[in-house]
């Protein structure tokens, strides 16, 4: 026999009455009276549940005193019996900690594997969106993978202020006024350089609106600065809290595009809306030329128009591709979206149908209209051209010009269709049409690099800024 806490052949051998187990009488009493319960279970166990087990011994003397050499024996088994419990107690809690380790390792494996499985089914839901086809429908039925969703139409209200905004505008550039005459003239703008340049707060500077003599910046890292033309100052930074991916300034109001999917609309530096419609980033911002209108356009193949006054959502539509662009005609019955597919889709403002679609070739970078009504002019991610289209015509005969401006990541026509300014990694350009001779010509070049362009008051100037948060103003030296 052994007793089951040290190993050995117990002197006093005892057995438990629940578990028939053998101990030393000694170390079992010492474990009840430190823990109550017998070893290797959690049941209650009192010395009245021993039985002594007897077996032939010679009878021990009374211990001596602890000078003599068998006291000091007996002090040597007093701590032998002390280190045989707490031996016992390590080894249990040991099982105890292996236990439990093994528990956590299975659930953070369950976990891994829980993880995994979902990531995977995302990733395949979202390679399923990609792959639908999201178009207008007339009531009849879709086939394949087409899901086909009517766009909704403005209310009555709105499309009242559509007509009449295009009919005046209309009547106005029929009567082929000629450009102010403080308009800048092709020398002017020939004789543009860089009269200064700052560095903003906004790092990775990705879009740029112009209203007046100020100008706002937004960047990636969720920042605005909005930039005094004339005094080559930052005068305001506002923090957004969002990647900012477009701007666009219009009145006292100034707009604002997230790669989170948010449009938020400021009012002299305060938030006055937030809309989150967009199931991925907002790409694309432009204002109706009424002033009332907003549209936004997105990777999740939708256009949204905003009322303005009342700052609410009034209708949406879907396309078959990611959207990358948008800009609405200078008579605001029609908005142009460039997508990822390389198309550029053009749909009427009141109903959101598609009436036309031009072909690109490659993911529309920027797009912006003339003011002469008929040509947009339009350019490609990883293309060193600008593609100038008309809307009269179809197909590659819609394709009037092809100019060779280098990379063109930005593009701003003047209020009156004569320049086109472009920027890039290579510089600044700006191509220039004259109408008497029907020809192209490029008064400007320049090596400043920047993403994204706007005309300054009467094309005196121009405002570009690059991804590092560097803005430049182009102008005339005095």
């Amino acid at each position: 026999m052994l007793c089951a806490l040290s190993g050995e052949v117990p002197e006093e051998p005892v057995v438990s009455r629940k578990t028939g187990t053998v101990f030393e009488k000694r170390l079992i009493l010492k474990y009840i009276q430190e823990n109550g319960k017998e070893p290797g279970t959690e049941e209650e166990l009192d010395p009245e549940d021993l039985l002594d087990v007897k077996t032939s011994r010679v009878v021990r003397p009374r211990p001596p005193n602890f000078t003599s050499l068998p006291s000091l024996l007996k002090a040597f088994q007093d701590e032998w019996d002390a280190l045989v419990l707490e031996a016992y107690n390590t080894r249990e809690q040991l099982s105890r900690t292996r236990e439990e380790l093994a528990t956590a390792l299975y659930q953070h494996d369950a976990a891994v594997r829980v993880i995994a499985r979902l990531t995977k089914e995302r990733d395949e839901a979202r390679d399923a969106l990609s792959k639908i086809t999201v178009a207008p429908s007339a009531g009849g039925a879709s086939n394949g993978d087409a899901m086909a969703v009517d766009n909704e139409g403005l209310p009555e209200g709105l499309v009242e202020h559509v007509n009449e905004v295009q009919q005046q505008l209309t009547q106005r550039r029929r009567e082929k006024r000629p450009a102010p005459e403080n308009w800048a003239t092709p020398d002017e703008v020939s004789a543009f350089q860089q009269t200064g340049h700052t560095d903003l707060s906004v790092s990775q500077a990705s879009s740029l609106d112009v209203e007046s003599e100020y100008a706002v910046i937004g960047g990636l890292d969720g920042k605005a600065d909005i930039y005094s033309i004339q005094g080559n100052t930052v005068e305001r930074s506002l923090d957004i809290g969002e990647p900012v991916t477009c701007t666009v300034w219009t009145g006292s109001k100034v707009i604002l595009g997230t790669s989170k999917g948010s449009v938020k609309v400021l009012d002299s530096g305060s938030e006055v809306a937030s809309f989150h419609v967009h199931a991925g980033a907002v790409t694309g911002l432009t204002v109706h030329p009424g002033g009332r209108i907003l549209a936004s356009v997105g990777v999740d193949k939708s256009f949204v128009f905003y009322d303005l006054e009342t700052l609410q959502q009034v209708s949406r539509g879907y396309t078959d591709a990611a959207l990358t662009s948008c800009a609405f005609h200078p008579d605001g019955h029609f908005l142009a979206a460039g997508t990822q597919a390389g198309d550029i889709n053009v749909f009427q403002t009141k109903d959101g149908v598609k009436v036309v679609n031009f072909h690109l070739g490659a993911p529309v970078q920027a797009l912006v209209f003339s003011e002469n009504g008929y040509w947009f002019a339009a350019t490609g991610k990883g293309q060193q051209t600008v593609t100038i289209f008309d809307l009269r015509k179809e197909g590659d005969a819609a394709k009037a010009k092809e100019l060779q401006t280098g990379d063109a990541q930005s593009l701003a026509w003047d209020r009156t269709g004569q320049y086109l300014a472009t920027v890039g990694s290579t510089g600044v350009t700006v191509q220039m049409y004259l109408k008497k001779a029907k020809a192209w010509s490029e008064p400007l070049r320049t090596s400043v690099p920047g993403t994204a362009i706007r005309w300054g008051t009467d094309a005196k100037s121009l405002v570009t800024v690059n991804k590092e948060g560097v803005v430049s103003v182009l102008k005339e030296s005095a």
